[in-house]
């Protein structure tokens, strides 16, 4: 199976598939280009990262680390920026070729975001973005 963005993209006999680091984060901010403006607009003092796995060993698909806009005030001067995770590894070993990968990126994408707005999953539904 070849990628359009990894032209040495495979899927492994295991299940998942394989990508450059590269690749995997120009898939990233693709997907997050994506999104709709009224999701991301408000997105001040956020980073993404990607990540090739949490230092815990986990399998998480992705994590907000920071405090929800319905948990805070205004930044202030000099604070550190939330940030948005994307773990590379979990996302790999969960699908099959560069089409599902696109969802399952896209879906951690909202889901994080979610959190940074002090969504729910309910919420989440009700507004479309899930």
């Amino acid at each position: 199976m070849s990628s359009s963005l990894d032209p040495d993209a495979q899927a492994l006999p295991d299940g998942g598939i394989e990508m450059t680091a590269e690749a995997f984060e120009v898939l990233v901010v693709e997907e997050l280009d994506r999104l709709p403006d009224d999701m991301v607009d408000g997105l001040d003092n956020v980073v993404f990262v990607v990540e090739d796995e949490p230092e815990d060993g986990s399998d998480l698909f992705g994590l907000y680390e920071g405090f929800a806009l319905t948990e805070r005030g205004q930044y202030g001067m000099g604070e550190l920026p939330d940030r948005i995770i994307i773990y590379r590894h979990a996302h790999l070993a969960a699908c099959a070729d560069e089409e599902e990968l696109r969802d399952e990126v896209h879906t951690t994408l909202v889901h994080e975001i979610a959190h940074f707005y002090g969504i729910d999953d309910e919420q989440l539904h009700e507004l479309g973005w899930a």
